[in-house]
């Protein structure tokens, strides 16, 4: 115990000095001015070089973010004249956007495999994310674009992303989940306006609950309050492709946390996925979120509650009328909405006990696959996620008896 206090404060320290570099150079985020110039988009980046029909879209949220849609097709299908199959919303995890599943070659990534299914594909990005288009009036780099959380992403952009996809196919549409997509998922399952539009959902390392979350760097942030820190020292975007972001995450390992092993002091030892290809992986992740969004997450593992951002008891009352923020109560997703979930036995962050506390709390019984040697980030990149995972999925939402075309 005695060792671990100077170690703590030497971490703090190093966090301190990596906090206070992205201060001086603070135009990267909260200086206002315009908006960065045009990248490739993915359509370009990713899935047109790979063969596949792919149309960007940009869907406008109620508060004015600027979100990237991409809509990807089989060529085969669409030479010999097939019509699209019903739609399906990809939805990526944290510090991930749309690419997360087309970072394997066709053959393993789910985006390509679905289409070649005959799924009508269409890939989300949530606010901040490379791949959306920013805000009406706000710049990146001003503190107010960061002002969000998961709470925002589940009822504002998951919301629009599905009213847009129903508008525009005239379909109820499957919806595809990983890590953060699912815990939007979930939440914005519980509105009667958004899950009416569902034909069903396959959520892969399910969350609603994180406060048994295992990883070894994760723990080490919420105990130190890393969250508040950064918050407190007015860090509004997190950016970890940065220069301050890789070092912050360098000072955090020591001797005991290996930083050469870093994926799996996150995600928890993952079976399945191609180590030679991180170097390309990395080329596209990690994406940019907000230190609310991360705060909003610590919360969770703090408090043991899947509930709205806690904003603390007076701004708890202006904003939700009450002292403690709302709960989003999963026994109000509907018992007719067929529901399939993957978990692993290895996952660091979708624990198998918090897995079971979802469980207990859904009215409807999903099918549930348990793959033991899994790891989080398996569950997008495992070299076997197609017989594993992505097969099943296929199965489960042609079992709904919609896809007599395909």
């Amino acid at each position: 115990m005695e060792k671990s206090v100077p170690l703590l404060m030497t971490t703090l320290f190093a966090i301190t000095i990596s906090i206070l570099s992205l201060l001086n150079t603070a135009h990267s985020f909260d200086g206002g001015g315009t908006n960065p110039k045009p990248q490739p988009t993915l359509c370009d980046e990713l899935i047109l070089p790979a063969g596949y029909p792919c149309s960007e879209y940009v869907v406008q949220t109620t508060d004015g973010f600027l979100l990237g849609l991409q809509r990807v097709s089989s060529s085969v299908r669409i030479k010999n004249g097939e019509e699209r199959g019903p739609p399906v919303l990809l939805l990526h995890g944290l510090f991930m956007a749309g690419d997360a599943w087309f970072l394997n070659t066709p053959e393993q990534s789910l985006g390509f495999i679905l289409a070649d299914h005959g799924f009508d594909v269409w890939v989300g990005n949530v606010r901040g994310t490379r791949w959306s288009h920013g805000h009406i009036s706000l710049s990146v780099k001003n503190k107010n674009f960061w002002d969000w959380s998961w709470q925002e992403l589940a009822l504002y952009d998951l919301a629009e992303m599905i009213n847009y996809i129903n508008s525009v196919t005239n379909s109820k549409l499957f919806v595809v989940g990983h890590s953060q997509g699912t815990i939007i998922s979930f939440a914005a399952f519980t509105r009667p306006e958004i899950v009416e539009k569902v034909e069903a959902a396959a959520l892969l390392s399910p969350i609603s609950y994180l406060d048994h979350a295992s990883a070894p760097l994760v723990k080490r942030m919420v105990k130190m309050h890393l969250d508040e820190i950064i918050a407190t020292m007015g860090v509004h975007q997190l950016n970890f492709k940065s220069e301050w972001g890789t070092s912050l995450l360098v000072s955090l390992c020591d001797t005991r946390l290996s930083c050469s092993d870093m994926l799996s002091s996150i995600t928890g030892k993952n079976c399945c996925f191609n180590e030679s290809r991180v170097a390309y992986y990395l080329e596209q992740e990690p994406h940019p979120s907000s230190s609310k969004n991360l705060n909003h997450l610590f919360q969770m593992i703090r408090k043991g509650t899947f509930s709205k951002y806690d904003y603390g008891k007076l701004k708890n009352l202006i904003e939700y009328g009450k002292f403690k923020p709302p709960k989003f109560d999963l026994s109000r997703i509907p018992k007719s909405l067929p529901l399939w979930m993957a978990y692993g036995g290895n996952d660091a962050l979708a624990d198998t006990d918090d897995f079971q506390h979802t469980l207990k709390e859904l009215p409807s019984k999903p099918e549930v696959v348990y793959l033991e040697n899994y790891g989080h980030i398996d569950f997008i990149l495992s070299l076997q996620a197609k017989q594993d995972l992505y097969d099943p999925i296929i199965s489960f939402f042609k079992s709904m008896g919609k896809l007599s075309s395909i």
